[in-house]
Order: C-alpha cells, then sequence, then structure tokens
C-alpha cells in the first residue's frame, strides 16, 4: 500500500480509508491488512531510534496495539502511516523516560546489525555516520531518518513534520549537506 504515482496516491488513500473504517468497526483482518503494508517502515523507524533488535520488535508491537485500541482518536485525510509515526515516535520517547535512560531521546543511532556484517565489513563507516548523526540538528535527523530510514515521501514528511513540501526539501538538502560536512566527503559533492 506504499504510496506512489498520483492515480495510485488517491486510490491508495481511498482504499486506506475503507480498511480503517473497517478496523474501526472492529474487522481484525482490514487492521491487518494496514498493519501489514506499515510494519516493514513503522519497525525500521523504531530500531533506528533505540537500535536493538528486540526492543524495536517490542516497541514496534506496542505501537499497533495502541493503533488499535486508539482507532477512533485517527483523523481520516492523511496518511494512516503518518499517524503510526507519530505513536511510534511518542512510544519510543515513553520508552527512554519510563526507563531514565540518559540516551538522547531524538538522536538517530546506527547500530551494527549481524547480518550486515556478514555481507560487507561497514563498522568503519557506520561508527563514521554515527558521529556524523550526532552533529545534526534534531530536525536534520528526523528528517533524514524519515525519508531515508522511514522511506516516506516528502509529503508524508511534511504532514509528520506540519511543514510544507518546499521546507521539508529545503531542510533534507541541508541536512544532506550538514551530513556530508561532518563526515568530510562535502567536497566530493561539491565536485
Amino acid at each position: 500500500m506504499k504510496l506512489g504515482r498520483p492515480a495510485e496516491t488517491a486510490a491508495t488513500l481511498a482504499e486506506e480509508a475503507d480498511l480503517v473504517r473497517k478496523a474501526r468497526s472492529g474487522d481484525a483482518r482490514a487492521f491487518g491488512r494496514l498493519y501489514d503494508a506499515t510494519l516493514d517502515r513503522i519497525y525500521r523507524y523504531v530500531f533506528f531510534r533505540v537500535t536493538d533488535t528486540e526492543l524495536a520488535e517490542d516497541l514496534t508491537s506496542q505501537v499497533f496495539l495502541k493503533a488499535w485500541e486508539n482507532l477512533s482518536r485517527y483523523k481520516p485525510g492523511g496518511p494512516f502511516v503518518a499517524w503510526l509515526y507519530t505513536i511510534a515516535r511518542n512510544t519510543v520517547i515513553d520508552h527512554y523516560r519510563t526507563r531514565k535512560q540518559s540516551v538522547p531521546l531524538d538522536q538517530t543511532v546506527i547500530k551494527e546489525d549481524p547480518a550486515l556484517d556478514e555481507k560487507v565489513d561497514l563498522k568503519h563507516d557506520i561508527g563514521i555516520l554515527q558521529e556524523a548523526m550526532q552533529e545534526l540538528t534534531d530536525e536534520q535527523r528526523e528528517v533524514l531518518t524519515l525519508r531515508f530510514l522511514a522511506d516516506m515521501e516528502t509529503g508524508e514528511i511534511a504532514e509528520q513534520m506540519q511543514k510544507s513540501e518546499g521546507a521539508v526539501r529545503a531542510l533534507q538538502m541541508r541536512a544532506l549537506q550538514a551530513l556530508a560536512k561532518a563526515m568530510g566527503t562535502d567536497r566530493k559533492l561539491e565536485e
């Protein structure tokens, strides 16, 4: 149910609205289809906020449970996944708040994944990226996380961040430039 071209978007939003309507009236299969269409994106978002596979799985489950329990609060008109990202963000914040951990809430930290290490040795690059991401502003980390890790389109990010699409594109560009500079690759981008 990933959003695509304008004609697909209209059909997808209509299908999504229908599924939400059915799920609100107790249709678990309709909610299951919404779950299937959004699970990977929500999990990726949560994982890159907490950097622990098991914790990410637990928190992602909590996100969907909260969504199911609070479907009546969803306001149709915007993408369902944007509402889920709000729940996911709040769930991660609540997790850190209740654990009283000193990990900065808005820092996107990338952790090595053993499956990736088996395919390619990325340890050095991941460390550089991790440090560089910490040098970005909260908004820059958020826009890059939503765009490249959660695979959201500019319009979805704009709605999520409550900004115009132009502002999101400008923020994304500044974030990529700041990231390149922090990683020491900005000269390569200019050439």
